[in-house]
C-alpha cells in the first residue's frame, strides 16, 4: 500500500501492467457494466455547461437517452453517473470507423469545442476511486475485458501508474505524481 497526501494507492498500480489495447478490446468498457462512467459531483457542471458542444459528436441513440434520461442519472447509493443507452453503452460513446467505441466528450475536446477532455473516472481506468472521509482509496479494478490491455502494458512493461501518469497529474498534480515515482521507484 502506497499512502500519499491524501491518497491510499493499492500495491496493485505499481506492480501490474496495462495499456489500452483498442484494436483489441473496442472499447468495451465504455458498454460493459451496470452503470454508465461513475461522475464526481463538480464534473455535473461541466457536462451541463458543454452539453450543446459535445451533442453534435454523439449518435443519435445517446442523443435520444439525454433526451429522455438526462446526461446524468443518480443512483440507489447517492453517486452521479452518465446516462446509457438502454442500460448498455454509455450514452456519450461513439464508435469510430472501425468500430470502436470512443468518447464524444472527448472528441469534442480534442477537436477545441470544450476545455473539459472527459470524466476523470475514465480518463484514470482501469483505476476507480472510493471517497473515504478523510481519504481517496484507488484500486486497480480488474476485469476481463481489460486483459490485453494487460497483455500489452506487460509486453511493453509499462505499469499502471505510468499509463496513467497524465490522469493521475489531471487529478492530484504534478508535484502528487512526482512524489508517487519517488515513493515507488526510489524504494
Amino acid at each position: 500500500m502506497i499512502i500519499l497526501d491524501n491518497a491510499v494507492l493499492s500495491d496493485d498500480i505499481k506492480e501490474n501492467f496495462f495499456v489500452c489495447n483498442l484494436e483489441k478490446c473496442k472499447g468495451a468498457c465504455c458498454v460493459e457494466g451496470d452503470l454508465g462512467a461513475p461522475l464526481e459531483k463538480d464534473e455535473l457542471s461541466e457536462i451541463d455547461d458543454n452539453l450543446e458542444a459535445i451533442k453534435p459528436y454523439l449518435s443519435e441513440e445517446g442523443l435520444k437517452a439525454i433526451d429522455e434520461q438526462g446526461p446524468y442519472v443518480l443512483d440507489e447509493e447517492g453517486d452521479y453517473s452518465t446516462t446509457t443507452i438502454d442500460n448498455k453503452e454509455c450514452a456519450f460513446a461513439i464508435y469510430d470507423e472501425n468500430k470502436i467505441l470512443k468518447c464524444g466528450i472527448e472528441q469534442a475536446y480534442l477537436d477545441g469545442k470544450i476545455k473539459w477532455k472527459k470524466p476523470i473516472s475514465c480518463h484514470l481506468y482501469p483505476i476507480r476511486i472510493t471517497k473515504y472521509d478523510h481519504y481517496d482509496a484507488l484500486n486497480y479494478d480488474r476485469w476481463d475485458i481489460c486483459s490485453p490491455a494487460c497483455d500489452f502494458g506487460a509486453e511493453l512493461k509499462v505499469p499502471i501508474y505510468k499509463f496513467l501518469k497524465d490522469a493521475l497529474i489531471r487529478k492530484y498534480g504534478e508535484k502528487w505524481y512526482a512524489e508517487l515515482v519517488e515513493e515507488i521507484e526510489g524504494e
